[in-house]
C-alpha cells in the first residue's frame, strides 16, 4: 500500500523535525518546508495528500497559504491542518474562513494530531498499521 504524503510547513526547525519524526514513525512520507512560498511551490510540483501548516511564517502567513491551496481547483481537495500557537477564537474563525479542515493549537498532543490526520486521510488504523 502506498503511504500517504504529508507536507509540513513550519518555520521553527525543532518543530519541523519533531513533526517529521512523528509522521514518518507512523509510515507517512514527509516533506518539510519552512515558508509559505516554498509550500506553494512544493504543492505545485508534487501535490501531497495532506498539509500540516503553521500560521506564523516568515514570508506569507498560513492563512494566505491555506487560501491559495483552497482557491486553486487543482489543490482545493487537499486537507489542510493548521497547527499553530495562535489560540484566539478570531484566529480559529479565520482558519475556517480560508478553508482549513482542522485547527490544532500548540503545544499539541501527538495522539490528537495523528487522530485528526488519520481521520482526514481516511486511515482508520490509529495504531499505525495499514488500513484494510
Amino acid at each position: 500500500m502506498e503511504k500517504n504524503r504529508i507536507l509540513v510547513v513550519e518555520d521553527e526547525e525543532s518543530l519541523l523535525k519533531l513533526e517529521s519524526i512523528l509522521f514518518t514513525s507512523k509510515g507517512y512520507q514527509v516533506t518539510g518546508v519552512r515558508g509559505g512560498n516554498d509550500a506553494l511551490k512544493a504543492i505545485a510540483q508534487d501535490a501531497p495528500d495532506l498539509v500540516v501548516l503553521d500560521l506564523m511564517l516568515p514570508d506569507m502567513d498560513g492563512f494566505e497559504v491555506c487560501r491559495n491551496i483552497k482557491e486553486n481547483p487543482a489543490t482545493s481537495a487537499i486537507p489542510v491542518v493548521m497547527l499553530t500557537a495562535k489560540k484566539s477564537s478570531r484566529d480559529l474563525e479565520h482558519g475556517r474562513q480560508v478553508g482549513a479542515d482542522a485547527y490544532i493549537t500548540k503545544p499539541f498532543k501527538s495522539v490528537k494530531v495523528l487522530e485528526v490526520i488519520e481521520g482526514l486521510l481516511g486511515n482508520n488504523s490509529a495504531a499505525g498499521g495499514d488500513a484494510v
